[in-house]
């Protein structure tokens, strides 16, 4: 079928979307909503049989949705209406909530149902994490079975009010920053994480910190720090934890309120932030437990049962598994990230084990270098160079461990240098939600972490030449059939982890355990004596070098648009409905090696 995608962005959502359908034998094709005549012009261009609209935050002209069957995901259940579900869901503590692929009409999200889906709200999640997760299993469950019901011709869709047992129409304003504001003299930290955690990613939190306004992003409890409700206590990592009126909360990231008049602003993380504003404050590192507290050695970076704290790197051990796991806003690795997670690396490297598992938690996995704190740095050229150099010294790392099994576990998303990290692994095991981007050229950069050792590896010359230039968003499954992942579960995001963990121990117990990892350490040694590790990393790092370091570069740009979340000025040539795979192919592999030479690409094209 000939789809046309309409999309105010191309979102985690919106990515998915794009390739399960295509990945079904669809014939897709991705318009942004830049406007209703650009709109006009790829529907007439196209001529799709259905359009689907994953990701709107504004309305199908009604010429179009009256000539052709348009559908929209809505993030809420039947009946929900409104611009901020999933903020009214995590408002009002919802355990239960739900997706609904409706038909666009005149009544904003009044149109009628064609398929939905229920999901759980896990507690305590982030509104983020939840859309990327459950949210998006649940629309993408809802989406094809709407266009299974689409294909048959025979489907009529039903009114809203009768869509389903207790249907009810609930129309909810959107979420307006006095909702979300914080009483740090009377809201208990419960109240002060859900409010947090319910504005993330964007907007965040309005509020004043230091006699400034900033809003603030992402949330964790703390039970034993204390201090007078709203007073910095200390920081931890890029955070700082902030006093509430009966514990205390880690915030990791801020962004300063935009001048009127002034650039926009972007998130950095909170000390990074507030830079020589912030008060002296404590360093406090996570709490470990202490030798002999339990019994056997429990020295391993594990925290303690009871008291809720922060840390975005976790190591633990269960028999002869390691269990080293992070998560960082955004799936982005600032150098100093990058660094104490390479440090975390090789003290798990010092337990005895038999399999280390990098990763595994829920949600992001890695997006490769962190371009937020590169834009935000006195010298972005410097701290992009120092950021990849730590990307690649971690990657090397877990590419030279000779002794164990290393398993890259995949919960979700992975993108650049975050996705060739999971490759250097000698198991790539993902979650069949997630999807992966291994490319690097819609910012303009060749790459590093590698690459050009691991991916061809993995899938042959041709086909990372296809990855790498297509620039297209690969699901979980595709990603098996090419020999990008070894393995898919299919699991629930909360359920990853048990499952990673049941999967890891087998490995471990397994018979050839110990003989495959002898014939990966004589591989590695083969593969050095042909050409050796740091003759890859040289040559990727000498383009890398001649980008970071042209002024003129592309890449600065596309960073800049990037961070600030520009509006892109047209739909990216190689998403673009109407155009031909093999056409689109071509024409994205002169837009890959045209980045390499400092040619212009799309703004805003991630």
């Amino acid at each position: 079928m000939n789809i046309l995608l309409v999309a105010s962005a191309f979102n985690s959502l919106t990515q998915r979307v794009f390739a399960e359908l295509g990945d079904r034998g669809h014939r897709v094709g991705l318009e942004l909503a830049l406007g209703d005549d650009s709109l006009r012009e790829a529907v007439r261009r196209t001529a799709p049989e259905l359009i689907i609209a994953p990701l709107l935050r504004t309305a199908i002209p009604p010429d179009i949705w009256s000539a052709h069957v348009c559908l929209v995901v809505h993030p809420g259940p039947v009946g929900d209406r409104g611009p901020s579900s999933l903020d009214w869901a995590i408002h009002t503590g919802a355990t239960d909530w739900g997706v609904t692929v409706l038909q666009a009409s005149g009544e904003m999200d009044g149109g009628a149902v064609w398929a939905s889906a229920r999901c759980p709200v896990p507690a305590g999640v982030g509104k983020s994490d939840l859309y990327r997760n459950e949210v998006s299993d649940a629309a993408l469950e809802a989406v094809l079975l709407a266009v299974e019901r689409f294909a048959s011709g025979t489907y009529v869709p039903r009114p809203q009010e009768s869509a389903g047992p207790g249907a009810q129409v609930c129309v909810r304003p959107y979420f307006e920053q006095g909702l979300r504001r914080v009483d740090w003299a009377s809201d208990p930290t419960e109240t002060v994480v859900r409010k947090l955690r319910g504005a993330d990613s964007q907007p965040g939190v309005l509020d004043e910190l230091l006699e400034e306004e900033w809003y603030l992003h992402g949330g964790h409890a703390e039970d034993t720090l204390r201090g007078r409700p709203g007073e910095l206590l200390a920081t931890r990592h890029g955070a700082v934890c902030r006093a509430t009126v009966d514990g205390a909360v880690w915030i990791p990231e801020l962004r300063p309120r935009r001048r009127a008049g002034g650039p926009a602003t972007f998130k950095l993380p909170a000390v990074l932030a507030l830079g020589n504003r912030l008060p002296a404050l404590p360093e406090i590192a996570t709490p470990r437990r202490q030798p002999g507290e339990l019994p056997g050695d429990q020295s391993r970076g594990e925290l303690p049962a009871g008291p809720r704290t922060w840390s975005d790197i976790r190591y633990r051990e269960d028999g002869q598994v390691g269990f080293l796991s992070f998560t960082f806003p955004g799936g982005a690795m600032s150098t100093e990230q990058c660094r104490r997670l390479l440090t975390a690396y090789r003290f798990a490297r010092t337990r005895p084990t038999t399999v280390l598992v990098l990763g595994g938690s829920r949600d992001f996995f890695s997006n490769g270098i962190h371009l937020n704190v590169i834009e935000g740095a006195a010298d972005p050229a410097r701290e992009s160079w120092e950021n990849v150099n730590a990307m690649d010294d971690l990657v090397e790392a877990v590419l030279t461990t000779a002794d164990r099994l290393v398993v890259s576990a995949l919960g979700g998303n992975a993108a650049a240098g975050g996705a060739m990290l999971a490759l250097a692994a000698d198991q790539v095991w993902c979650r069949g939600g997630a999807v992966l981007n291994p490319h690097y050229r819609l910012m303009g950069l060749y790459g590093s972490e590698y690459w050009t050792y691991t991916l061809p590896r993995r899938v042959g010359a041709a086909e990372a030449e296809r990855l790498t230039g297509r620039a297209l968003p690969v699901t979980a499954a595709r990603a098996r059939e090419i020999g990008l992942v070894d393995v898919v579960i299919d699991s629930t995001p909360q359920d990853f982890g048990a499952a990673v963990a049941r999967r890891a121990a087998r490995l471990a117990s397994a018979p050839g355990t110990q003989q495959r990892v002898s014939e990966k350490k004589a591989a590695r040694e083969r593969d050095e004596a042909v050409t050796p590790l740091s003759a890859y990393r040289e040559r990727e790092l000498a383009e890398m070098r001649a980008t970071f370091f042209d002024p003129g570069a592309p890449y600065h740009s596309l960073r800049a648009a990037f961070v600030r979340k520009v509006k892109p000025s047209s739909t990216p040539e190689h998403l673009r409905a109407g155009t031909s795979p093999v056409v689109r192919e071509a024409r994205t592999r002169g837009a890959a090696s045209g980045a390499a030479s400092g040619a212009a690409l799309p703004t805003g094209s991630l």
